[in-house]
């Protein structure tokens, strides 16, 4: 019984959405407890506000090195590989995984070592003693970036086999390594046992996957070769990615620093309503394509035109028959859904309720667009192609900021932002669209 869990596969992209979406309801409950957790063990004080900002630069490597690259780069290129030769592709992959430590590894020490002087910039504010917990803190979760990106890696390999179930067990996982860390730890050694947590859900993260990798023929060989080109192809599709990430992380640093100057409460309105509608997002365009892209990479690797469109045009006419419906029901009861969430928060004012409410309906003019870029983002990474979608992301970060100001500048209200974000994903799912079909011409 425990070997058939481990090697079950998902036989269709909706039963591997299905699973994912399920995962990603359940570790978004987990994260609600997790908070829930911290606020009554903590409080809104100086040792929780220490572990946040200890977050940050780990958080930043972790995103930009690997939630935005990894997968999309080693996946297609495992594909061409195990096409090719079993052998080699299990070769290539022992390669990255060895080669990627040892680079996360050096990173992060680099990090901890100066840690002192990126706590300082990202916390003016707090004094000697904080600073000092933040430094501490900062050089222990330094673990959590190395364990995740060679977790990263076995993902990559679940999902080639379609074993979504083991893989959709990782967040959760981690989410309840922190929660293990708040119940059990934090009453005997405080916010080191939060920190803790959070050490032991990454590992947790890590360790769920090797079995079910072992058992599609994982075995680790000592390889270590910088010169493999499917190596250097690998962190070259991952450098143009990241660039591709850091667009929208610097789109909202700038938004927050023009919602700052608007009215009070701006910056939460657009935060609450900018968190419900990336609902859907989660639900329905992150599963699906997630669930379709070793498909999309199988086919390209084979170079199998016709398999490769009609996966994408399929999975993409079921994202819209999902979500069009799903934004018009937001659209309608933006102001009940606000209510019945924010209403006995501490944003109780009406005017408040009915900016965020506003902001909602707003937002859900793009959400079908929103949902559907991380398909066709994919599609891309299939095709091997990373700088196309890197170039229109930062197009659209640029497009985005000129919008945010023309708006907020016509309506004086944080309301221009929400309808720039609509406006700006719609155009940049325009363009994705467009240079995919150019694409796929040429690569077929």
């Amino acid at each position: 019984m425990f070997n058939d869990f481990f090697n079950s596969e998902a036989k269709t992209i909706n039963r591997a959405a299905l699973i994912l979406a399920a995962s990603a309801m359940f570790s978004r409950l987990l994260g609600v407890l997790r908070d829930s957790l911290l606020y009554r063990t903590f409080g809104a004080g100086r040792e929780l506000d220490a572990y946040f900002a200890a977050f940050r630069v780990p958080d930043l490597v972790y995103n930009i090195l690997i939630a935005g690259g990894v997968v999309v780069a080693f996946l297609p290129l495992f594909s061409e590989y195990f096409l090719k030769s079993k052998e080699e592709a299990w070769r290539f992959a022992n390669n990255v995984l060895n080669v990627f430590l040892l680079f996360l590894v050096s990173i992060s020490l680099i990090f901890a070592v100066f840690a002192p002087f990126f706590v300082k910039l990202i916390t003016p504010g707090f004094d000697s003693e904080q600073l000092a917990l933040v430094v501490l803190l900062s050089r222990i979760l330094f673990l959590s970036p190395i364990l995740l990106g060679l977790s990263s890696l076995f993902s990559g390999i679940l999902q080639y086999f379609n074993k979504f179930l083991v893989y959709s067990l990782s967040p959760i996982l981690y989410n309840l390594g922190i929660i293990l860390g708040i119940i059990f730890l934090a009453p005997v050694s405080g916010i080191w046992g939060v920190t803790a947590g959070v050490i032991l859900g990454a590992f947790m993260h890590f360790l769920v996957q090797v079995p079910a990798a072992w058992a599609s023929g994982f075995r680790y060989l000592p390889v270590l070769n910088f010169r493999d080109p499917g190596l250097k192809k690998v962190f070259s599709l991952m450098l143009s990615r990241t660039l591709g990430v850091a667009a929208p992380q610097i789109n909202l640093i700038v938004v927050t620093a023009i919602a700052s100057g608007l009215s009070a409460g701006a910056l939460s309105v657009f935060t609450f309503a900018s968190n419900l509608q990336q609902f859907p997002l989660g639900l329905l365009g992150i599963p699906f394509a997630v669930a379709v892209f070793p498909a999309l990479a199988k086919s390209s690797a084979a170079l199998q035109r016709e398999e490769f469109l009609g996966k994408f045009w399929q999975t993409f006419k079921r994202i819209l028959y999902l979500v069009v419906p799903l934004s018009f029901l937001i659209f309608i009861f933006r102001s009940q859904i606000v209510n019945i969430i924010y209403h006995y928060g501490k944003i109780g004012e009406s005017s408040a309720l009915q900016l965020i409410s506003t902001s909602l309906g707003l937002f859900s003019l793009g959400i079908f667009a929103t949902c559907l870029i991380p398909l066709v983002l994919r599609a891309f990474f299939a095709l091997q192609d990373t700088k196309t979608p890197t170039i229109i992301a930062i197009f659209a970060m640029f497009l985005n900021i000129i919008l945010c100001l023309i708006f907020v500048r016509i309506f004086n209200s944080v309301i221009g932002l929400p309808l720039a974000f609509s406006i700006d994903s719609i155009l940049q799912l325009l363009f994705l669209v467009y240079f995919l079909n150019r694409k796929i011409n040429k690569k077929f």
